[in-house]
């Protein structure tokens, strides 16, 4: 695919995705963008504001492999990744495929997982691939993990581990709808159509798999200026100095930083990043990177407000 089309696809698939899903702009733009990027996306929000329904209309949107894991305590590894079984009539093991071998994965409700299940997904999320008794399964192209969690329950639910947190591109935030996006949403039930029905709305598969791996090589074209690298670094170690600031971002933050900026370059119609690329993401690829003090959040501090903070204290490059 030639890069100038990729805005041409990224506006589309939006307009498809929109047809379901009333506002909530960032959130539809974050997840393609992270799927262009070959990146996953973990949304946080509270229960009924359209998280599941988001990734079921894109996997419609995305003609591609869709499977929805339901996080439960009780849930193995082994269901997710699958597992060997003895084949009586060949003689030997075979191995069985679990859900993680699909294009977009979903992810609902991860943290109501114990440790062990959400680290099954470490080497799945970093290397897209899957080891089980000593063989290596290499998962297919394109693939993307989108997680779900509730930030208000707490009970019966495991902090997600630092290793696996880091492994996400983007922490997207759903809030609640405005009150005219209330409105369109209730005006498609008193119109007869159930986002449970998406039949309903017209929706039609305007990517295919190729296409998604098509754009994810073409993304690579965008040029990055050598200050746009020193921006970047200069973010992600003021990041880790900050006075508040316990445990900063890694390398890996950095590097997500500039994929995905060429990718949303990519999608705004540029084959070059700007500063302003920078500054839209980095909320989405540091707010789940920054532990702060606890005398920090207690006086009321949030990772995205010292994340403004941190933009603000570091000089943009001049264009």
């Amino acid at each position: 695919m030639e890069l100038s089309n990729v805005s041409r696809v990224f506006n589309s698939a939006i307009e498809q995705i929109g047809k379901v899903v009333v506002g909530q702009m960032e959130l539809v733009e974050g997840v393609l963008v992270a799927l262009f990027s070959e990146g996953s996306v973990l949304i946080e929000g509270p229960p009924g504001l359209g998280k599941t329904l988001l990734v079921n209309v894109l996997s419609k949107t995305v003609n591609c492999n869709f499977n929805r894991v339901q996080f439960t305590p009780d849930l193995m590894p082994s269901d997710l990744t699958g597992h060997s079984i003895y084949d009586m009539k060949e003689q030997q093991f075979r191995f069985n495929k679990g859900p993680v071998f699909t294009n977009i994965l979903l992810t609902d409700e991860i943290n109501r997982s114990p440790p062990k299940t959400q680290a099954s997904l470490l080497e799945v999320m970093q290397e897209r691939q899957v080891t089980v008794d000593g063989t290596t399964h290499v998962l297919d192209r394109p693939f993307l993990v989108i997680a779900t969690q509730n930030p208000i329950e707490h009970e019966g639910t495991y902090p997600l581990p630092e290793a696996q947190v880091d492994r996400f591109m983007f922490k997207l935030l759903v809030d609640y709808p405005s009150t005219a996006d209330e409105v369109d949403i209730l005006r498609h039930y008193s119109g007869g159509k159930d986002p449970r029905h998406l039949a309903d709305f017209g929706l039609e598969s305007i990517l295919h798999a190729e296409d998604v791996i098509a754009i994810q090589e073409a993304v690579k074209q965008v040029i990055v200026e050598e200050k746009i690298l020193t921006y970047i670094v200069d973010i992600v170690s003021t990041a880790r100095d900050w006075g508040s600031v316990t445990v900063g971002p890694s390398p890996r933050a950095g590097v997500n930083l500039l994929i995905a900026a060429r990718t949303l370059a990519a999608c705004r119609g540029r084959d070059f990043v700007t500063p302003d690329d920078i500054k839209e993401l980095a909320p989405w690829v540091l707010r789940h990177r920054l532990r702060l003090r606890p005398e920090a959040e207690i006086e009321g501090s949030t990772a995205d407000e010292t994340i403004r903070q941190i933009m603000d204290s570091v000089e943009a490059p001049k264009s």
